[in-house]
């Protein structure tokens, strides 16, 4: 089932039950008094987190949510049943915006439970309007409508870390290796079309769409790349050694996260070479002796097809995400 990462749906809560009109029958008296009931209130709507970010495919071709109506009031001074309220199940990391109201919401912790739409009140029936100067009420009303609105709803992943880099970086070849995520692999742009995850040492790495130049206006996967990565807690910042200008190449990327979102560029970076096996030991060590006095960063480097320099890699970076 495809990844979807944003979705939008109709929501209406329960309308109220209405108040109804009803009399006590006692022996000898065919009306003794009022006793409608009150109607009984609409169920609500509310937004729930779970860990699955695949949900939102399962919602592709559900344009409405409706929560249960209330039951109308009964005889006897008997109020009608609440609707039940629903709740619509979505990945941690989602945004949701009112487009009615405008208002959002962000659903952070799994578990946590957000009102979308209230239900309507219950009507009343003829027994409340009962009064000294009016002991045989007829009098009731309907009950109120639910909140209505259309929902967009947003995913952000969240991930300890997310890799970047231009297409053919390595990165989904390096998720595989860390991670066994089996994102797809091929030696062509945009193989990777949707976000990958992979769990390594229970910390989540993100494998992202590539960048290219002007990503940030939207150009390539432009947003649908760059929303990703705002909640992650360290970029990975990986780099071909196929490239012959490395700092130009890191630029490239360095720049489109500018351009998108200044903060972004204030997160926590590592570099990683990849494809270590296309240069001679010499080259690798001047690379990264370049890479580090230019950039500042920490820089790793790695292959996935050298056992020994994988294992190297993958003990260099549990150490870093044990510091996060």
């Amino acid at each position: 089932m495809a990844f979807i990462d944003e979705i939008e749906f109709y929501i209406k809560a329960g309308k109220g039950g209405d108040g109804v009109v009803r009399w006590r029958h006692e022996k000898g008296k065919e009306f003794s008094g009022p006793s409608g009931g009150n109607g009984g209130k609409g169920g609500d709507i509310y937004a729930v987190a779970i860990r699955d970010i695949g949900i939102l495919a399962r919602y592709r071709n559900i344009k409405e949510f409706k929560a249960e109506k209330g039951e109308s009031g009964m005889r006897d001074s008997m109020h009608g049943k609440n609707g039940n309220d629903l709740e619509i199940k979505l990945p941690i990391g989602s945004i949701l915006t009112n487009k009615k109201t405008g208002k959002t919401y962000e659903l952070l912790e799994e578990g946590s439970r957000i009102l979308l739409a209230a239900g309507g009140r219950g009507g009343l029936g003829n027994e409340h309007f009962k009064a000294s100067t009016n002991v045989t009420p007829r009098e009731f009303t309907l009950g109120k409508p639910g909140e209505e609105a259309f929902i967009l709803v947003e995913l952000q992943l969240f991930a300890d870390a997310g890799l970047i880099g231009l297409p053919n970086a390595g990165k989904s070849s390096l998720l595989n290796e860390l991670t066994n995520a089996e994102a797809k692999v091929g030696s062509y742009q945009f193989t990777t079309l949707e976000p990958n995850l992979g769990d390594f040492y229970g910390y989540i790495i993100a494998d992202i769409p590539g960048l290219i130049e002007g990503a940030s206006e939207g150009k390539g996967l432009g947003h649908k790349f760059l929303r990703h990565i705002e909640r992650t807690k360290v970029l990975l910042h990986c780099i071909s050694l196929e490239n012959k200008d490395l700092l130009d190449t890191y630029k490239t990327i360095r720049s489109e996260l500018s351009l998108y979102d200044p903060l972004l560029a204030k997160k926590k970076e590592i570099i990683v070479l990849t494809k270590t096996d296309t240069i001679s030991e010499a080259e690798l060590k001047k690379a990264i002796s370049l890479m580090e006095k230019k950039t500042k960063e920490k820089v790793l480097a790695t292959s996935v097809i050298d056992d020994v320099r994988m294992k190297r890699f993958k003990g260099e970076l549990a150490e870093i995400f044990r510091t996060l």
